[in-house]
């Protein structure tokens, strides 16, 4: 079960998965290293942090909770997590809320197509557009 702490304000966390297949040896230093190098983010900022293994059967999610770090592992018995395609970038491939879940619940992420929605920076670009184009 996820703390309340990560599932309360999860819209407006940050999710980042780690595009390359981690050691799941790895716990709270070897974790924290991968965050501070490759994603050049503080862990303290309250994002979440994913880590899939080469099999793509376990993953570990890292979170600053309040006043320390928490590791949540899940191993599965049987089928593969998905991995998202990588961005050109490589490094990390930023996630929401809904990936999140679709991820865990073993739902085909190819598959699935999103309906249209409101976002910030969506109304931004249509604000800047030029009338009638």
């Amino acid at each position: 079960m996820f703390p309340s702490s990560l599932l309360s304000p999860l819209g407006q966390t940050k999710i980042y998965l780690y595009a390359k297949p981690a050691d799941m040896r790895k716990s709270f230093n070897g974790l924290h290293a991968i965050v501070q190098s490759e994603f050049q983010r503080d862990i303290r900022s309250g994002d979440v942090f994913l880590f899939l293994n080469r099999r793509l059967d376990r993953i570990k999610l890292i979170h600053w909770d309040r006043d320390g770090l928490a590791i949540w592992m899940k191993r599965l018995e049987s089928g593969t997590f998905q991995r998202p395609r990588r961005l050109p970038s490589g490094a990390q491939v930023e996630m929401d809320a809904t990936d999140l879940a679709l991820l865990l619940s073993g739902i085909e992420l190819t598959s699935v197509k999103r309906r249209p929605r409101y976002s910030r920076d969506s109304a931004k670009r249509a604000s800047l557009e030029p009338i009638g184009s």
